[in-house]
């Protein structure tokens, strides 16, 4: 039984690291059992340099039929999980096939890297860019060591399938037909990219209401905001015929993925915030000053690659005293900026 033990494990480690990772900033990244690790923070178009080092365990030979690493962007839908759209798709050769006998580190480089989308983790789909250096050797299975990219790499001690991306891990039984197959490591790692403000954005202003009942005016300073941005407007009450007990304002997130009758829209409520409480009267002006700061917001996403889609709406809502509730909902962009601090 030790013996079987023993034949399912990795006969080396694979670590990967980044030339300036020191230096690098680190950003949380979310996984699916709610912990969140740290992960490298890169932007489109950046150089990404380092290093991979792959260690033979106790000092066992490894032979192998070459070394390669690969740079993947990757779309994930949940409904089809385990196959990936491959958007972004690089690979350099680090070794000929050969043996090893003892630790060896091999440099790699990717120059000028198109990352056009920014890492996503949402309801129903996952973006996802990853390293992955793959030993082919002669193997009966798939031997995957999974991962995300973190300053301190934690050795796996289980064998894992790569397919499975969900960050679960599964023991891999050998079968028996002697086909070649790798043993790999992939790591993870974040992309985040920065817009200006845009030149013109113009303000959301609206009228609505119920014919002889309630008439409103609504008005926001801007339909584009940045992640950190501050939400001001006011709510002009013209008429108010309805006994009105609350009103509120609502952000919501919706992603649709998928297409035809293969679409599924997710929609989340990311914030709740009390304008008013009590009756209004005709007349009155409700300041609106929301800060986005507090919410994990990301920018809007208009139908990458045929895959997805992720909007946000502003949602205002009020209640009258038998709790009917009248809302309108507004489309807005959102963007990122470039922090200074």
């Amino acid at each position: 039984m030790n013996y079987l033990v023993g034949a399912f494990k990795p006969p080396c480690n694979i670590f990967i690291s980044f030339a300036d990772g020191r230096n690098r900033r680190q950003v949380p990244l979310k996984k699916e059992n709610g912990k969140t690790v740290m992960a490298a923070l890169f932007q489109n178009q950046e150089n990404i340099v380092g290093e991979v080092v792959i260690e033979p365990i106790h000092g066992k030979k490894v032979e192998h039929n070459g070394v390669k690493i690969e740079l993947l962007g990757q779309i994930e839908l949940y409904f089809d999980r385990g196959n990936f759209y491959d958007f972004t798709s690089l690979v350099r050769e680090l070794d000929v096939p050969g043996e090893l006998y003892e630790r060896k580190t091999y440099p790699f480089e990717f120059s000028t890297v198109e990352m056009p989308h920014e890492s996503y983790n949402g309801v129903n789909v996952r973006l996802r860019y990853v390293l992955k250096v793959t030993v082919s050797r002669n193997y009966v299975r798939n031997i995957v060591e999974y991962q995300d990219f973190v300053p301190e790499i934690t050795r796996s001690r289980e064998i894992h399938r790569y397919t499975d991306s969900w960050f679960r891990k599964e023991v891999v039984s050998p079968g028996q037909d002697g086909t070649t197959l790798p043993l790999c490591c992939c790591h993870h790692y974040e992309v985040r990219n920065y817009t200006p403000p845009p030149s013109i954005n113009n303000s959301i202003k609206m009228e609505v209401g119920i014919e002889d009942c309630l008439h409103i005016e609504f008005e926001y300073s801007k339909s584009k905001y940045h992640l950190k941005d501050v939400i001001i407007g006011k709510i002009y009450f013209l008429l108010v015929r309805i006994k009105l007990k609350n009103m509120e304002l609502e952000i919501r997130r919706r992603e649709s993925t998928g297409s035809g009758p293969n679409t599924y829209v997710e929609t989340e409520t990311l914030a709740k915030f009390e304008l008013m409480d009590g009756a209004p009267v005709r007349g009155e002006s409700i300041p609106i000053r929301l800060f986005l700061s507090p919410y994990e917001l990301t920018p809007t996403y208009r139908n990458i690659n045929n895959k997805f889609s992720v909007k946000y709406y502003l949602n205002l809502v009020l209640v009258d005293e038998e709790d009917r509730r009248y809302f309108k909902q507004q489309e807005i962009t959102m963007y990122r900026i470039l922090e200074t601090s």
